[in-house]
């Protein structure tokens, strides 16, 4: 039994098969649609650049062909005793389940937020409404610069809309990154043609029936044809398995909940790894190493999750990568120049590498993951001439 029809979901019961598993699997997901990959939502989709069917995870005929039971458009409500109760009562028997629910966007929760015009990204019906919008506009607010609030900023500013961007924070990114590399984000946009209005945020959005204003918390009047909401998200758990301080599933070592032969993966696990403690990662490489991690370990084979995580963001042209998980730390080290946004900086808590990030820079964040975790020293790091495969633990 799988729960979710995301990445995360679609890779285990994949793995299950590639594995040899030749008994029943049920593929439970709430959208009507087979699982497909959310990261072109923001870019590539959302541009027309991309199509459905070239972001499904499996082609629609496959899970026939794989003899997968599928139940789309119907939701878990919770989990019992080796079983799954869905919304509807209807109860679904397993002998192992993995939990991979993923997120649910968090809402503005202020007057008007409930116009016509006020977006925000999940699902591909909203890359839809939003790409639609943009087709008629000259104009567009985006409320949080996060990773999707920046992408989307991006990917409208490319299809020619005017774009004003609303931050509490005072960087792009901050939250993720820190206000240092935060700023030669902002530099990147603001090269581009965006506006951005940082440590604001928003009261009311304003309109007769329709969007037509956000109003900033200093009382500015920011007009547009639509607004959309990028506030962050939390995880879309079920009832029934232990849920961890920050809101996901909570998982040991292997994925595997308190609950015996229940597994959770992707970005609604909460998973306790052995470099950085318990952490919940939201990103497409997590999600598919996860999936067949909690697959194998369905089947018995007891791995221990312990990936470094990798992820990327494409604005314009330039990439950002990152390696690692960074929750906090006490000095950052960079290659290249910031000011250039060319670098990679990397994050270090008393002496230990726990995450790298890199913009236009290539090679370097992949370079050090097998270090993360390790004590290196700071000039190895700083030094471009320094190729990073030819350190070790022993370097610090």
């Amino acid at each position: 039994m799988v729960v979710g029809a995301g990445l995360a979901a679609a890779t285990a019961v994949a793995t299950l098969r590639e594995d040899g598993f030749g008994g029943r699997i049920v593929l439970i997901g709430e959208e009507t649609l087979p699982p497909y990959e959310r990261p072109p939502l923001s870019k590539e989709y959302l541009r027309g650049e991309y199509t459905l069917d070239q972001g499904f995870v499996r082609p629609s005929e496959w899970y026939e062909e794989q003899a997968i039971e599928t139940r789309f458009g119907v939701r878990a409500a919770r989990l019992e005793a080796r079983r799954v109760v869905l919304t509807g009562g209807e109860r679904v028997a397993f002998d192992a389940a993995v939990v991979a629910t993923g997120l649910r966007n968090r809402r503005l929760r202020v007057p008007g937020a409930d116009l016509d015009g006020v977006f925000d990204l999940r699902f591909v019906t909203d890359a839809d409404r939003i790409r639609d919008a943009a087709a008629g506009a000259s104009k567009a607010v985006v409320v949080g610069m996060g990773f999707i609030g920046a992408e989307v900023t991006a990917s409208l500013r490319q299809l020619g809309l005017e774009v004003t961007v609303i931050e509490p924070l005072e960087a792009p990114l901050a939250r993720a990154l820190g206000p240092e590399l935060g700023r030669p984000i902002a530099a990147l946009h603001a090269d581009h043609g965006v506006e951005m209005r940082f440590g604001e945020g928003v009261e009311r959005f304003e309109g007769a029936g329709r969007f037509e204003a956000a109003v900033t918390s200093s009382g500015q009047r920011v007009e547009g044809d639509f607004a959309v909401v990028g506030i962050g998200t939390a995880p879309d758990v079920v009832e029934g398995p232990a849920v961890a301080h920050d809101g996901g599933i909570e998982v040991g070592p292997t994925l595997e909940t308190p609950i015996p032969w229940v597994f959770a993966a992707g970005d609604v696990a909460s998973h306790d790894h052995p470099v950085f403690g318990r952490i919940r990662v939201e990103h497409f490489d997590n999600a598919i190493k996860m999936g067949e991690t909690a697959a194998r370990n369905m089947l018995g084979r007891q791995e221990v999750f312990d990936d470094p995580h990798w992820f990327w963001s494409d604005q314009y042209d330039a990439q950002i990568q990152s390696a690692g998980v960074a929750r906090r730390w006490d000095q950052v080290i960079v290659r290249g120049i910031l000011e250039e946004r060319s670098f990679c900086a990397f994050y270090l808590d008393e002496g230990m590498l726990v995450q790298a990030v890199s913009m236009n820079w290539k090679r370097d964040v992949r370079r050090s993951m097998p270090l993360i975790g390790a004590r290196i020293r700071a000039a190895s790091l700083r030094d471009p001439e320094v190729d990073l495969r030819t350190l070790t633990p022993r370097d610090a």
